[in-house]
């Protein structure tokens, strides 16, 4: 018999007395990559996921008849909800894609109802995952320390992390072939130079799911996307090849996925202050609660482009209060996702807003 679902109280959240320094640590680092990425280009980029590789619209299907435990927050009731998809590379640089890393998806859901987080505009909420279950390190202090020693490679030695990035690759198939995954061999660069439609996405860390507490997973469904999964693309003397190999997919792909709930039922097994912690899902399994739909449609159509890449943003904090992020990554998230916003907005002369 399935064990009930964790409640969600305050008190599951264990803050730091360290944070609100290695908060503005991670100010302070995130802006030297803003401006340094700025400068060089002439133009403010994410200091995160800084390259897109692709911008798609479609629907939200929010299934009918869910049981009490995921009938919470926005998906309280059924309903159908445009969306916005924006798919990533997470480096804060615009790289050649010979340098492989972990593929991003970032989804805006519209026209959502209910009371906001503090700070949220409009009437979104947003999804921001990777393509792996966990994340490369457990505390936002942490994380700050691996961000330091990458932000003072930003916009340095571009044909060296080509050349490290193939030789981590090959690393990483090794260890695999032995049943053995890095997220620091793959964060580095030797992350498989794979299909970003074919690959399964994950939130990493844990929200609030209206009484309780959950993780969030997009899955492609669509046999068109599942035949893509694990599919290699060869960047050789292609700066671009994931975006033009994206563009060219969904010009004929219909695809659907599943965004599917994890929700906590043992803090000890299913812990939330360690985003390096693999929630099982024997213990706990990921369940569906909707549908996304995107028909098939120029993924780079410069407009969108332009309204979605240029002109909004993308954070865990921009949503409702009964999906709250929790633990101490998404804490340290808040601040540095504004500040990167802001950043851009000031120095592209565009402001960032959301959807109506």
């Amino acid at each position: 018999m399935p064990v009930s679902p964790v409640r969600y109280a305050p008190d599951v959240e264990q803050v730091q007395p360290d944070e609100t320094e290695t908060i503005r640590g991670l100010r302070r680092t995130f802006n030297h990559i803003l401006e340094t990425t700025a400068s060089d280009y002439g133009h403010a980029v994410r200091s995160v996921h800084a390259k897109s590789h692709g911008i798609l619209e479609g629907k939200l299907l929010i299934d009918d008849h869910l049981p009490s435990e995921l009938a919470q927050g926005m998906f309280a009731k059924p309903g159908e909800h445009k969306v916005y998809m924006r798919l990533s590379t997470n480096a804060g640089d615009i790289l050649p894609d010979a340098i492989s890393l972990p593929r991003g998806l970032a989804l805006k859901v519209l026209d959502v109802e209910g009371p906001r987080l503090p700070g949220a505009e409009g009437a979104t909420q947003d999804f921001v995952m990777v393509n792996g279950p966990v994340f490369l390190v457990k505390t936002a202090s942490q994380f700050h320390a691996s961000l330091k020693l990458l932000a003072r490679t930003t916009d340095r030695m571009e044909g060296a992390k080509v050349a490290l990035s193939a030789a981590l690759r090959g690393v990483n198939t090794a260890l695999e072939a032995v049943g053995i995954e890095s997220s620091t061999i793959q964060a580095l660069g030797g992350a498989p130079n794979i299909d970003p439609l074919g690959e399964t996405y994950y939130s990493v860390t844990p929200f609030r799911y209206g009484d309780y507490i959950a993780k969030f997973s997009l899955a492609p469904v669509a046999t068109a996307l599942r035949a893509l999964t694990g599919n290699a693309i060869d960047a050789t003397d292609r700066p671009n090849a994931i975006r033009e190999t994206v563009q060219k997919e969904m010009g004929v792909i219909d695809g659907v996925w599943e965004l599917r709930v994890q929700l906590c039922r043992d803090l000890d097994k299913q812990p939330i202050e360690d985003a390096t912690a693999l929630w099982d899902e024997a213990d706990a399994p990921f369940q569906r609660v909707g549908l996304v739909m995107i028909p098939h449609q120029d993924s780079w159509a410069k407009e969108r482009v332009q309204a979605v890449d240029e002109a909004m943003r993308f954070s865990v904090w921009t949503g409702l209060a009964a999906h709250q992020p929790l633990g101490n990554i998404n804490r340290a998230r808040r601040d540095a996702y504004r500040h990167s916003a802001d950043f851009r907005a000031r120095f592209n002369r565009c402001p960032i807003h959301e959807p109506a």
